[in-house]
């Protein structure tokens, strides 16, 4: 069987676009759901491990705490949640289980980021801010801010492809999104249909990549566009312990 033929004509039949279990539909579905996951985890991440990244105190704390989410596998996020909070699809967010598991991927990068591109904020740039008679929120704002911007943004481009990636399992406690035509596809052996919606998922997490390296780069100081290349997500503890004895 040419499985990759077979695939392309699965995409050119238009019944498979339309209707509440389309291709439109389900990408809708997944996209919604991947947004609100990273919101939440920027709105509880970001707030503490910038200020915790200017203060220059409890980064590996907070790094570590923050990794219990990387060491718990989504998947079992998703099968204790089930049972205990039910199934229950909410407009949006699918299952409130889904959200826990997709927030829980998502806070790592984001904190190790966050606090790195804070921390390793050069001293001389602080102290020359604060003499010209910044408050220390000033300081924050105006100098540590910008000059962390590329680690924080390469923090929240990680986290969403991951989301991304990982948003198919909601599928598996019955909520939409593109991984029903995978788990759909399993359950009756259909294998084009299965690579159709890897399909999918795999152009989602290279689109979404694509977006936030864009956004990166339009957010990053142009100071530090043409000193160097925007970095890409940290996620080793052995940098937050440099940052803190600096």
């Amino acid at each position: 069987m040419n499985l990759l033929g077979d695939v392309l004509d699965w995409f050119n039949d238009r019944a498979n676009w339309r209707g509440s279990s389309g291709v439109t539909a389900r990408l809708v579905e997944h996209v919604e759901v991947s947004i609100v996951a990273i919101v939440i985890a920027m709105v509880i991440a970001l707030p503490v491990a910038i200020w915790l990244g200017h203060k220059r105190r409890f980064g590996n704390l907070a790094v570590n705490i923050s990794n219990v989410g990387r060491a718990l596998p989504s998947f079992a996020i998703l099968a204790i949640g089930s049972q205990v909070l039910g199934t229950r699809e909410v407009p949006v967010i699918m299952t409130t289980t889904t959200i826990l598991a997709l927030v829980a991927l998502a806070i790592p990068p984001l904190v190790t980021n966050a606090y790195v591109g804070m921390s390793e904020v050069p001293a001389e740039v602080r102290d020359s801010a604060r003499g010209m008679g910044q408050s220390d929120l000033q300081v924050l704002f105006t100098v540590e801010l910008p000059l962390a911007v590329p680690l924080i943004m390469a923090g929240v481009r990680t986290s969403a492809v991951q989301v991304v990636a990982t948003a198919t399992i909601a599928a598996v406690v019955g909520a939409g999104g593109l991984g029903r035509f995978i788990i759909d596809g399993f359950a009756v052996q259909d294998n084009v249909r299965v690579a159709a919606g890897a399909t999918l998922v795999a152009l989602l997490s290279l689109a979404t990549e694509i977006v936030l390296a864009g956004v990166q780069r339009l957010v990053t100081p142009a100071g530090l566009r043409r000193s160097r290349r925007p970095p890409r997500s940290l996620d080793i503890s052995r940098t937050v312990t440099r940052a803190q004895a600096s």
